[in-house]
């Protein structure tokens, strides 16, 4: 098995390069949608959630507000590490559980998509690292035009992540993604074959 992480800071388009990996016969485990799904009612991260932040931080059906929980944790830092401190562990422990149980399936390349991976994990842990990346400007644009976001906070969802600049360095493949989408595809399939190779090596 050839196990890879798959990042990009907001916006920069990792999730659509996720999709043509999966396309292509990787496995995909989903950080964010580990995340959604632990956080929903009645799980014990929902539960440590509230209990830390209280009802502030859920909606009118009870599910929690993001928004609301969003904007909490981008205004102080310490908000910040104590959501990172519940949610972080739980997702490490699911995602080993299902990368346990993707071992084998298809073409053997399982792909963690996993946003903040320079942030929180070690990234060597890896067989390799694939970036997606676009300039700062692109991406903010794309926050504001096409997710609704004021600017301020836009700017603020930026700044909470390491530069790229210091994750290309890092990184084993870099996505560029500030052209059309058919160049964003031909890109993530010269990476998808290198990487096709590398789990043929090791098969």
């Amino acid at each position: 098995m050839l196990h890879v992480a798959l990042t990009g800071n907001i916006a920069a388009g990792k999730s659509s390069v996720a999709a043509l990996f999966a396309d292509w016969g990787a496995t995909i485990l989903d950080a964010d949608a580990i995340v959604r799904r632990l956080q929903e009612p009645g799980t014990p991260v929902f539960d440590a959630i509230v209990a830390r932040f209280g009802p502030g931080v859920l909606a009118n059906d009870g599910a929690l507000d993001r928004p609301a929980l969003r904007a909490r944790v981008l205004a102080d830092p310490t908000e910040r590490k104590a959501l990172e401190a519940i949610v972080h562990p739980a997702v490490e422990s699911e995602r080993r559980r299902l990368l346990l149980s993707a071992t084998g399936r298809g073409l053997g390349i399982v792909v963690s998509d996993i946003p903040l991976l320079y942030e929180v994990m070690d990234s060597t842990r890896f067989a390799a690292v694939v970036l997606v990346d676009a300039p700062e400007a692109l991406r903010k644009n794309r926050l504001v035009e096409l997710r609704g976001l004021d600017p301020s906070e836009a700017d603020a969802l930026l700044a909470a992540q390491m530069p790229a600049s210091e994750k290309r360095s890092r990184a084993t493949y870099v996505v560029d993604n500030d052209g059309s989408r058919d160049t964003l595809r031909e890109r993530a399939w010269l990476v998808w074959r290198k990487l096709v190779s590398q789990a043929r090596a090791r098969a």
